[in-house]
C-alpha cells in the first residue's frame, strides 16, 4: 500500500484534489459545527457522485448544512418544499401573470440556475407525489429534465432530500426501487457533545443562518471538474485479491445472514430478508470506500474502509419481509453490526 503522490494522471493531480477536498470538509464545518462525520459522508457522496437522502429529525441544521456545502461546492443551490399538491411541471415551470396582466412562464427551481446548478434540495420528498418523485429519479439517473420541448442537461447536479418522519398524514412513501436510487442515506443527528450543545444555543452566530453561510469561503472546490476528478478516484484507488474476496464475503452475509449463522433476537432469519443487497449497492458500497481511502492518503482499500460507510449504502438497500419493517430502524443496525462481527477480516 502506498500513499498517494502529487503526480498528476490523466491531467488529474489527486493529491492536490485531496487537499481541496480536506479544506471543502474545514469549510462547512464552520457553519455544521458538531457534524464532522455527516460532512465526510457527504464529502465521499461528492467525489463519488452519488445523491444523498439525510435522514433526521426537523431543525437539525440540515437545511444550513447543505447552504453551506453548496458554496464550498461552487455553483448555484435550488431548492423546493415537497407538498401533497406539487405536480411535476411546478419543478420545471413557475407560471405568474407579469405586471401588464399578461401570463408568464419562466423555468422552474430546477432550472431557474440553468447548468451552473450544483446542488438541489428536495425538502420533505414523500410529501410529494409518485409522479413527482418519478421526474425527480430521472434528472438523478440522467442528469436531464425535459422541459420547453427539449431535453435540457444538468451536468453537475447533485440530489439531496429529506423525508418528514414524523407525519404521516398526506406523505408518499419512497418505495424500495426509488430509495435505492440514492448513493447513501445519512442520518444528520443533535450533536450530543454539551460544550456544542451550549454554542448552538447561546453563540449568537450560530442564529444568524445567512451570516453564518456568508463566513464559508465560496467554491473551494470546482464542480465542473468533480466528475473527472471523481473517475480518476475509481481508476487510481484499488483493491487487493483478498479485499474483493471480504466484500463479496459481507454481500453473501448481507443477502443470507441466517447462512452465516447471523442470529438477532426476536427475528426469525429464514424470513428477515425479503431481497436487496443487488450488485448496484455493493458497488456502491466499493466506490464510496474508494473515496474514504483516498481521503485518507492511501491508493489501496482496507477493510476499514468499508466498515467506515457500509450502513449508509448498503442498509437501505436491504428489504425486509414486511413483518418486520416496523423494526426496520431497530433490525438494520444490529445486523449490519452482525455483519462485520461474524465476516472473517482479511
Amino acid at each position: 500500500m502506498s500513499m498517494i503522490q502529487g503526480t498528476a494522471c490523466a491531467g488529474v493531480d489527486l493529491a492536490h484534489w485531496r487537499s481541496r477536498a480536506l479544506a471543502f470538509e474545514r469549510e462547512v464545518a464552520k457553519a455544521a459545527v458538531g457534524q464532522a462525520r455527516v460532512i465526510r459522508l457527504i464529502t465521499l457522496a461528492i467525489f463519488a457522485r452519488g445523491h444523498v437522502l439525510l435522514e433526521g429529525d426537523v431543525g437539525v441544521g440540515k437545511t444550513m448544512l447543505l447552504r453551506a456545502v453548496a458554496r464550498a461546492i461552487g455553483g448555484a443551490y435550488g431548492r423546493v418544499e415537497g407538498t401533497i399538491d406539487l405536480m411535476p411541471g411546478d419543478l420545471v415551470y413557475h407560471t405568474f401573470l407579469n405586471e401588464e396582466g399578461r401570463p408568464r412562464v419562466e423555468p422552474g427551481p430546477i432550472l431557474q440556475h440553468g447548468e451552473n446548478i450544483s446542488v438541489f434540495f428536495f425538502n420533505e420528498i414523500n410529501r410529494a407525489r409518485p409522479q413527482v418523485h418519478s421526474l425527480l429519479l430521472r434528472l438523478m439517473a440522467e442528469r436531464t429534465i425535459n422541459a420547453f420541448n427539449r431535453d435540457v442537461g444538468l451536468p453537475y447536479v447533485q440530489v439531496f432530500a429529506d423525508r418528514n418522519q414524523v407525519e404521516k398524514e398526506e406523505t408518499f412513501e419512497l418505495p424500495a426501487a426509488a430509495r435505492d436510487r440514492f448513493f447513501m442515506e445519512i442520518a444528520v443527528q443533535t450533536p450530543r457533545d454539551s460544550a456544542t450543545r451550549r454554542m448552538l444555543l447561546f453563540d449568537p452566530r450560530f442564529h444568524d443562518v445567512d451570516t453564518l453561510i456568508a463566513a464559508v469561503a465560496e467554491g473551494v472546490l470546482d464542480h465542473r471538474q468533480l466528475d473527472g476528478v471523481a473517475r480518476e478516484i475509481q481508476r487510481q484507488v484499488k483493491a487487493s485479491p483478498t479485499l474483493e474476496q471480504y466484500v463479496l464475503d459481507l454481500w453473501d452475509a448481507a443477502r443470507y445472514p441466517e447462512r452465516c449463522g447471523i442470529r438477532i433476537a426476536g427475528v426469525d432469519m429464514d424470513r428477515l430478508i425479503k431481497g436487496g443487497a443487488s450488485p448496484r449497492g455493493m458497488a456502491v458500497l466499493v466506490r464510496a470506500a474508494r473515496v474514504q481511502a483516498w481521503l485518507e492518503g492511501r491508493d489501496m482499500m482496507v477493510p476499514e474502509d468499508l466498515r467506515e460507510v457500509f450502513q449508509e449504502t448498503v442498509a437501505h438497500r436491504i428489504f425486509l419481509n414486511p413483518v418486520y419493517e416496523p423494526r426496520r430502524d431497530d433490525i438494520l443496525p444490529e445486523l449490519c453490526r452482525r455483519i462485520f462481527e461474524r465476516v472473517q477480516v482479511p
